[in-house]
C-alpha cells in the first residue's frame, strides 16, 4: 500500500537544505575570487587620449591606447614601453606574480620613442606596432616599431626586453608611458592560466561510491514496490476495497501518471536510506572546520606576519593520510638566502674573512709569508685594483673584474628627496641606502660580497651604459657595458661584453660548471674542477667564471652577428643561441665561487617528525647531484648510517635497466639497513621510458629519494607515477617557486610556501604555510583530527544503515595513534 504518513514537504525539506547550505559555501568561495577579479579589472589607470591623462578602469583598456603606470603599479596589460622617466628610457620591474622571480629586470624603449615623456609628445607621435599572435610564451616576443618622423619611416624590432607583462610591477622607476599590444584574455598572463582540477578527497570519493549503491537500492525498492503494488491490485477486492473507494476522477486518471505518481511516492517513503543530513554536517564540518587552520597560532609566522591559508576546505581529511611528501628543496628546505663563502682563483682556494678574501688556512691575522688579502669589491674596484696591482698575479685580477663586472644586478636607492633621474644621490654629498635586485639569488650574494670590504670610500658602481656617464667616476677606472648575453636555462651561463678603460674589448661570463669548463681552453681547469666539488660536498652552490679578449676584427664579427640576430623577425631565438655559442668559446679560465643556501629553521626535526608519523619524503631539485646530496644530508632527510644508493649518468635504457636490477638485488640482499636512492633528470628519463614498474619497486623498498637536476615537469612525472601506482597512496607535494606549480596541481594535496608576494605556487595551491616546519603541525595534528571526525560521521552512518537491516557491524577506523570505534549499540571515539 502506499498510503504513508510521509510527506513529500517534510522529505524535501532536508534536501532542500543540504542543496542551500552547499550552494551558499561554494557561493561564498566564488563570491571572494569575483571580489578580487573586480579588485583588478576595476582598477583605476591613466590613458592618454584627446591631448590629455583620462582616468579610466583596466577593463576598459584596448589596444593601441597608450597607457600611464606609476611606481609600484601593476601593468593592466601587456605593454610595449615607449618611455619612462630616465634619461635612457629604461625601466625596472619585478615579476612575481608570473613565475614568481623577485629579481629586478631591465626593460628599454626604441630610441625614437624615449624622448616622448610628456602627454603631448605623445600624442604627436606617430608609430605603427606590428607583433605576433598572442602566446603563452612569457619569455617570447617577437615584433617591430615602425616610427614615422620629418617624413622618414624609421623600422626597430622588438623583444622581450620592450614587453611589459600583466601582472608585473614598476619598481625604481617614477612613471612610464606604453602602448597596449595584448589586453584581456590574449595577454600573456591569462594565456598562462590553467584553471585547477577538482580535487577530491578519498573520503568524499567513498562516500559518492557508497551513494551511487544506495541511490540504487533505492530505486530497486520503489520500482519493485510499484509493481507489487499493481499486482497486489490486479484482484478487484485490493484495488477497491469497501473501506477505500476510488472517487470517479480517479477511476479515470490515466495509468501512466498513476504508475509515475506510485513510483514518486515510494521514492519519499524510502528515501531515509539516503543520508542527506551526513552531507550538511560534513560539509559545514570541512566548511568551518578551516577557519581552525588559519587561526592556529602554532602556523603563524611572526617574522613575516603570515598565517597558514585554505584555499580550499574540501581536503582537510586528507591531510590525515599522506603517505608520500614531494619537497623542493631551494626555498621550501632552505632559506633561499645565499652567503658567499669561499672561491677558487687560478687553482688557489679563498674564504672570505671580515670582507677579505683569505687564502684557505690563513686567518685575517696570519703572519707575514701568507701574502695580503684579496680585497673582493664591486662597488669599489678601482680601489681593490690599486691595492692589488703591485701584488696580485693578472688572474687573480681578472677574477675579481670579471666577479665585480659580470652581472645583470639592478641597484635601488632608497633616499628622501631623490629626484627621478638621479640614480646616484650620493654624489651631491651624502649616501643612500642601497638594494639589490638580482636575477637569481646567487648573483645578488656574490654582488653584496663584492661590497663587503675593508676600505670603502665610494658606493658608485664603475660599470656604465653607453650614454650614462658618471662624471664622478674616474675616466681610468670606467668600463662600457657593450652587450648582455641574458642567461638561458639551455646554455646554463650568462656573459657581458664590455669595453676596457684602455679600449679593449673583453668578454666575461660566469654558469654552471658543466655549462663553462668544456669551452674552456687554459687556465688551472682540473684543479677547478676539483675545488667545485669540494664546494658542492659542502653544501655550497658553484658558479664558474672565465673570460676572453677580442681583438678589432673579432669583435666587429661579434657586434655584427649580435645587431643581426636580435633584429630579426623570424627565429629570433634559434640566431641568437647560435651567435651566443659562437661568441662564448676559446674561454679562459679565471675560477669558481661557493655560496651557501641555508638550511631554514627546524627542517631536521621536521622530517624525522614525518618519518616517526609513517610518511615517506621525496626531495625534488633542480640542483647539481653533490650539492643535493649534501643538503639532503645536512637536513636530515639521508642519514649517514643510510645506504646511498644512485641511479645517475645513464647513457641507454638497456644500462639503466641493468643497473636497476643491481639496486634491487642489493636492496633484496640488504634489507635489514635502510637505503636511500639519488636519481638524475637524465636516468629518470630513462626510467620512465620502459622500466617504470622496477624503477618503482627499487623507489618503495628505500627509506628516502633524492631527485636531482629535474626540470618542472618531470616532478610532476613522478608525482603521477606514484599516484597511480596500484597502492594508490595519497601525495603531498610542496614548494615555493613557479618550477614547483606543476607537481602541487598533481599531487593530492597541494602546499605552497608563502614568500613574495603573488608567488604562483601559493595561488595554485590547496593550502599554504610560511615555512617548511609548519608541515608536520598541519599533518600531524590537524590532518589527523580532521579525518577521525569526517570517518566517524561517515561510519556511524553506516552503522545506522546496517542496523536498519538487523546487520551488527563493527569498524575500526586507523588513524596512527588514533582510532574511532564503531559498535553495533553505540559510538565509542578513543584518542
Amino acid at each position: 500500500m502506499i498510503d504513508t504518513p510521509t510527506s513529500p514537504v517534510t522529505s524535501g525539506l532536508p534536501l532542500f537544505f543540504v542543496i542551500t547550505v552547499t550552494a551558499i559555501k561554494q557561493g561564498y568561495e566564488d563570491w571572494l575570487r569575483h571580489k578580487a577579479d573586480n579588485e583588478v579589472n576595476g582598477a583605476p589607470v591613466f590613458v592618454v587620449r584627446s591631448g590629455s591623462l583620462v582616468q579610466t578602469r583596466s577593463k576598459n583598456i584596448r589596444v593601441g591606447d597608450i597607457v600611464r603606470v606609476a611606481k609600484d603599479e601593476t601593468f593592466p596589460v601587456d605593454l610595449v614601453l615607449l618611455s619612462s622617466d630616465r634619461a635612457e628610457g629604461t625601466c625596472h620591474i619585478t615579476t612575481t606574480s608570473l613565475d614568481g622571480e623577485t629579481n629586478l629586470k631591465t626593460h628599454y624603449s626604441v630610441p625614437e620613442t624615449l624622448v616622448s615623456q610628456s602627454v603631448s609628445r605623445l600624442e604627436a607621435l606617430h608609430a605603427v606596432v606590428e607583433c605576433q599572435q598572442p602566446d603563452a610564451d612569457l619569455y617570447r616576443f617577437v615584433g617591430r616599431i615602425t616610427v614615422t618622423q620629418q617624413e622618414e619611416e624609421i623600422v626597430r624590432p622588438l623583444g622581450p626586453e620592450n614587453l611589459l607583462l600583466r601582472g608585473a610591477r614598476l619598481k625604481n622607476t617614477k612613471e612610464i608611458f606604453g602602448v597596449a599590444v595584448y589586453t584581456g584574455m590574449e595577454s600573456k598572463m591569462a594565456l598562462n592560466y590553467k584553471c585547477k582540477s577538482q580535487k577530491r578527497s578519498a573520503v568524499e570519493k567513498s562516500m559518492n561510491t557508497f551513494l551511487l549503491i544506495y541511490l540504487g537500492i533505492l530505486l530497486f525498492e520503489a520500482i519493485l514496490s510499484t509493481i507489487l503494488k499493481y499486482a497486489w491490485q490486479a484482484e478487484k477486492k485490493w484495488d477497491e476495497p469497501f473501506y477505500n473507494q476510488k472517487t470517479q476522477q480517479e477511476r479515470n486518471s490515466s495509468q501512466i501518471l498513476k504508475f509515475i505518481s506510485d513510483f514518486l511516492a515510494f521514492l519519499v517513503l524510502y528515501n531515509f536510506i539516503i543520508p542527506i543530513s551526513l552531507y550538511v554536517t560534513v560539509e559545514m564540518q570541512k566548511f568551518l572546520g578551516s577557519f581552525f587552520i588559519g587561526w592556529d597560532l602554532d602556523l603563524y609566522h611572526e617574522e613575516s606576519d603570515q598565517m597558514a591559508q585554505v584555499n580550499t576546505s574540501d581536503l582537510n581529511e586528507e591531510l590525515g593520510q599522506v603517505e608520500y611528501v614531494f619537497t623542493d628543496k631551494t626555498g621550501t628546505l632552505t632559506e633561499n638566502e645565499m652567503l658567499f663563502r669561499e672561491c677558487s682563483i687560478n687553482g688557489i682556494k679563498y674564504q672570505e674573512i671580515n670582507g677579505k678574501l683569505i687564502h684557505e688556512g690563513m686567518t685575517d691575522d696570519s703572519p707575514d709569508g701568507s701574502g695580503p688579502p684579496l680585497y673582493f669589491s664591486h662597488v669599489c674596484l678601482s680601489l681593490a685594483l690599486r691595492l692589488s696591482a703591485t701584488s696580485q698575479s693578472r688572474e687573480e685580477l681578472l677574477f675579481l673584474k670579471a666577479v665585480s663586472l659580470c652581472h645583470t644586478v639592478q641597484i635601488s636607492y632608497e633616499q628622501p628627496g631623490d629626484g627621478p633621474g638621479n640614480p646616484f644621490p650620493h654624489a651631491n654629498g651624502f649616501s643612500s641606502q642601497m638594494e639589490y635586485y638580482a636575477s637569481s639569488p646567487d648573483e645578488k650574494a656574490l654582488v653584496e660580497a663584492t661590497k663587503r670590504q675593508t676600505f670603502n670610500v665610494h658606493d658608485e658602481p664603475v660599470l656604465y651604459i653607453e650614454g650614462d656617464v658618471k662624471p664622478i667616476i674616474p675616466l681610468s677606472h670606467r668600463y662600457k657595458l657593450l652587450h648582455v648575453l641574458e642567461f638561458d636555462a639551455t646554455r646554463r651561463r650568462m656573459s657581458v661584453i664590455l669595453q676596457t678603460p684602455s679600449g679593449g674589448k673583453v668578454l666575461f661570463t660566469k654558469g654552471a660548471e658543466s655549462a663553462v669548463l668544456p669551452f674552456t681552453k687554459s687556465g688551472e681547469i682540473d684543479k677547478t674542477r676539483v675545488h667545485v666539488d669540494e664546494f658542492a660536498l659542502k653544501g655550497l652552490r658553484t658558479l664558474v667564471v672565465a673570460c676572453r679578449h677580442f681583438n678589432v676584427e673579432e669583435y666587429e664579427e661579434v657586434d655584427r652577428r649580435l645587431h643581426e640576430a636580435r633584429a630579426a623577425l623570424q627565429q629570433r631565438e634559434e640566431r641568437l643561441a647560435e651567435v651566443f655559442s659562437f661568441i662564448e668559446k676559446d674561454l679562459e679560465l679565471l675560477g669558481a665561487t661557493g655560496v651557501e643556501d641555508k638550511l631554514q629553521e627546524k627542517v631536521q626535526e621536521t622530517i624525522e617528525s614525518l618519518r616517526l608519523a609513517g610518511i615517506k619524503v621525496w626531495v625534488l631539485t633542480g640542483d647539481k647531484h653533490e650539492t643535493a646530496v649534501s643538503v639532503s644530508l645536512s637536513c636530515g632527510h639521508f642519514h649517514h648510517t643510510m645506504n646511498i644508493l644512485e641511479l645517475v649518468q645513464q647513457k641507454s635504457d638497456n644500462e639503466c635497466a641493468e643497473q636497476l636490477r643491481q639496486l634491487a638485488r642489493r636492496i633484496r640482499e640488504d634489507h635489514v639497513i635502510q637505503h636511500g636512492l639519488v636519481v638524475d633528470g637524465a636516468s629518470l628519463s630513462l626510467a620512465l621510458r620502459g622500466h617504470e614498474k622496477l624503477f618503482m619497486e627499487v623507489c618503495k623498498n628505500c627509506s628516502a629519494v633524492l631527485c636531482c637536476r629535474m626540470a618542472p615537469l618531470q616532478k610532476a612525472k613522478v608525482v603521477r607515477l606514484l599516484k597511480t601506482s596500484p597502492e594508490k597512496p595519497i601525495t603531498l607535494a610542496i614548494g615555493d617557486g613557479a618550477n614547483d606549480v606543476s607537481m602541487i596541481q598533481e599531487a593530492h594535496v597541494g602546499i605552497g610556501i608563502m614568500g613574495k608576494e603573488g608567488r604562483q605556487a601559493v595561488r595554485n595551491s590547496d593550502y599554504a604555510i610560511a615555512r617548511f616546519r609548519f608541515l608536520s603541525k598541519l599533518l600531524l595534528v590537524h590532518g589527523h583530527f580532521y579525518y577521525i571526525r569526517v570517518a566517524t560521521l561517515v561510519q556511524y552512518f553506516f552503522y545506522k544503515v546496517s542496523s536498519m537491516f538487523g546487520v551488527s557491524y563493527t569498524m575500526i577506523v586507523n588513524t596512527g595513534a588514533r582510532c574511532a570505534c564503531l559498535g553495533s549499540k553505540s559510538l565509542f571515539v578513543f584518542f
